[in-house]
C-alpha cells in the first residue's frame, strides 16, 4: 500500500502538518521510522523519539505540542487517537494482502459442500460433508473443516485451524494458527472398578460475530448443549476453554489462562495471563482479574478488580501483602536483635 500523506490523513480523518504530498508505502515503530514509513506516537514515554525519527510521517494526538524541534522532513498527521487510527491502518494494509479467490488444486472440497462468493481455499485444506462457508472467507493452508460446520461471511482461517464437526462460527472472525475449536471436552467418569471411562461430547461450539482466537488456543464442544463465545471476544494465544463454559460479549483474555468446565464469564470482562478459573462458577460483567490469580468462587459483584490466589477484591489483596511484608520485617529485626544480644 502507498499512500500520500494527504490521501492517509482523509482515511483516519486526520489534520495535516507539514508536506502533505509526501509518499508512504511502509509501517514502522517510532524508533526504528525510516524514510517513507508511517510511525505513531500514542505513549508520551516514546516522545523522544519523535525528535530523532526519520520516518516520514507521524500519527499524533491534537493536542500535541513538539517540545523541541522536530525533523525539518516529518509530517505530523493530527487525529484524536494515534492509537486506533494506526491500528485503523493497518487493517487496510492487511485487508489488501488478502489472498486472490479461488481453491488451489490440493485443497479436498466435499462435493456436499457449500462454498460462498469471493472464498479462498489454500494448499491441502479440507473441508468436509455439509460445511457452509459465507462469503469472502479465507481459509488457508492445512485447515479442517469438519461436517455441518456454518461459518459465516470474512471470516480468517490461518494454517492448520480445525473446526470441528457441528460447530457454528459468526461473521468476520479471525482464528490465528493452531487453533482447535470443538475439540473433545475432558469428561471421564470413574466406574466401579475405579477405571475411568469416557464420557462422550455431544454438543458443540457455537461462536459470535467478531471474535478473534489466538494461536494454539482451544475451545471444547459442550458435553451437552453449546459452549459458547459471545460476540466480540478476543483470545489471546494458548488459552483453554473447557466444555459448557460461556463467555460474554467483548470481553477479552490474555494468553494461558485456563478456564473449567461450566463455567460462565460475564460481558466485558478483561482477564490477565495465566488466571485459572474453576468449574461451576459465574463471574459478573465488567470484572477485571489480574494475571496469575486464581478464581475458585463466584464473583457476583459487576465491573470490580481482583487479584491473587485465590483472587480476592483488589483492595483486600493490597492489604494482604502490606500486612505480610510487615510481619517479615518485623520477624527479621527479631532476629537480628536477637543475635545482637547474644553477640553482647
Amino acid at each position: 500500500m502507498e499512500l500520500t500523506a494527504t490521501e492517509l490523513a482523509k482515511l483516519i480523518e486526520g489534520n495535516i502538518e507539514g508536506d502533505g504530498s509526501v509518499s508512504l508505502n511502509q509501517l514502522a515503530k517510532i524508533e526504528e521510522g525510516a524514510p517513507g514509513s508511517l510511525t505513531f506516537l500514542a505513549n508520551p514515554e516514546y516522545e523522544a523519539f519523535i525528535y530523532t525519527t526519520e520516518a516520514s510521517a507521524a500519527l499524533v494526538e491534537m493536542s500535541f505540542e513538539a517540545r523541541k524541534p522536530l525533523p525539518p522532513a516529518l509530517t505530523l498527521i493530527r487525529v484524536s487517537d494515534p492509537y486506533q487510527a494506526f491500528a485503523k491502518i493497518l487493517e487496510l494494509a492487511v485487508d489488501g494482502d488478502q489472498y486472490e479467490a479461488g481453491v488451489h488444486p490440493t485443497a479436498y472440497v466435499s462435493p456436499k459442500a457449500s462454498i460462498g462468493s469471493g472464498c479462498y481455499i489454500g494448499p491441502f485444506a479440507s473441508i468436509e460433508d455439509g460445511a457452509i462457508l459465507g462469503d469472502g472467507c479465507q481459509i488457508h493452508s492445512h485447515v479442517s473443516i469438519g461436517r455441518k460446520v456454518m461459518l459465516g461471511a470474512n471470516c480468517t482461517l490461518h494454517r492448520r485451524v480445525a473446526i470441528m464437526d457441528g460447530c457454528i462460527i459468526g461473521n468476520e472472525c479471525t482464528f490465528q494458527s493452531g487453533s482447535i475449536i470443538g475439540s473433545d471436552g475432558f469428561g471421564f467418569a470413574p466406574n466401579q472398578d475405579n477405571v475411568y471411562q469416557k464420557v462422550p461430547q455431544t454438543g458443540n461450539v457455537v461462536i459470535g460475530d467478531r471474535c478473534e482466537v489466538g494461536a494454539g488456543t482451544t475451545i471444547d464442544r459442550a458435553t451437552l448443549g453449546s459452549t459458547r463465545i459471545d460476540t466480540g471476544v478476543k483470545l489471546d494465544n494458548q488459552i483453554q476453554v473447557a466444555h459448557n463454559v460461556r463467555i460474554g460479549m467483548n470481553t477479552v483474555i490474555a494468553a494461558q489462562t485456563g478456564i473449567a468446565g461450566s463455567t460462565t464469564i460475564g460481558s466485558h470482562c478483561m482477564i490477565g495471563g495465566q488466571v485459572g478459573f474453576a468449574g461451576h462458577i459465574q463471574v459478573a460483567d465488567g470484572v477485571k482479574i489480574a494475571a496469575k490469580s486464581g478464581v475458585t468462587k463466584s464473583i457476583q459483584e459487576k465491573n470490580t478488580v481482583w487479584q491473587g490466589n485465590p483472587a480476592l477484591p483488589i483492595r483486600d489483596y493490597q492489604k494482604q501483602q502490606i500486612t505480610l511484608r510487615k510481619l517479615i520485617r518485623s520477624l527479621a529485626l527479631q532476629r537480628i536483635e536477637a543475635l545482637e544480644q547474644k553477640l553482647s
